[in-house]
C-alpha cells in the first residue's frame, strides 16, 4: 500500500482558509456571510422545518417543536465542495443545551446541495425553532489525497438536492 494512505493526518479549515476556498472557488456557500464564519466552520441557517407525519414544511416564521418529538430542518446554504474538501457537521451547542439531540454525517468530497438534517427535542418543553436562525455549523477538512471518485460517482443520492429530502430507497 501506498504510505500516503497510512498518515492520517487531516487538516481542518480556519476562518480564514474557508474565506480563501469560497474566493477562489474551492469552496461554494449560497447565501455566503461572513458573520458567519466561526474559528473553525460557518455557521448554517434553516430554510425548512418539518414534523414527519405533519403536512407540510415550514419556510417561514416560528415553528413549536412538541416534547420528545422527531423534526427535520434543511440548511439555508447549498453547499458545493470542492474534491480536496470534505466536512463534519456539528449542532450548535445552544440548541444542545435546549434539550436538542442530532447524530449527523459527514458530507462527502464533491458533494452540492442543501444539508437535511434530522434530530429531536428530548427535553420535556415545546422547542421553538425559527427559520432562518443558525442550527448547525459545517467545518471542513482537506484531503490529504484527491479522490478516485466523487460523491456523485459514488452513490450520488442526494446530489443537488434542495429543501429536506428524506430518505432514498
Amino acid at each position: 500500500m501506498n504510505a500516503r494512505y497510512l498518515t492520517g493526518s487531516v487538516a481542518v479549515l480556519s476562518d480564514g482558509d474557508i474565506s480563501h476556498a469560497v474566493k477562489v472557488g474551492e469552496l461554494k456557500i449560497d447565501p455566503y456571510s461572513d458573520s458567519r464564519l466561526t474559528p473553525n466552520g460557518y455557521d448554517l441557517g434553516i430554510a425548512e422545518i418539518l414534523i414527519p407525519g405533519q403536512d407540510s414544511k415550514v419556510t417561514q416564521g416560528t415553528v413549536k417543536i412538541p416534547p420528545m418529538t422527531r423534526f427535520i430542518v434543511s440548511t439555508e446554504e447549498v453547499v458545493d465542495l470542492g474534491a480536496m474538501l470534505t466536512a463534519q457537521l456539528w449542532l450548535r451547542t445552544s440548541w444542545i443545551r435546549k434539550g436538542v439531540i442530532a447524530s449527523f454525517g459527514k458530507v462527502d468530497s464533491g458533494f452540492r446541495g442543501t444539508l437535511t438534517l434530522p434530530a429531536l427535542n428530548s427535553s420535556s418543553e415545546p422547542l421553538e425553532l425559527e427559520i432562518g436562525k443558525t442550527f448547525a455549523q459545517i467545518v471542513f477538512e482537506r484531503l490529504e489525497s484527491k479522490p478516485m471518485k466523487l460523491y456523485a460517482e459514488r452513490s450520488g443520492n442526494y446530489q443537488d438536492q434542495r429543501g429536506i429530502t428524506l430518505g432514498k430507497p
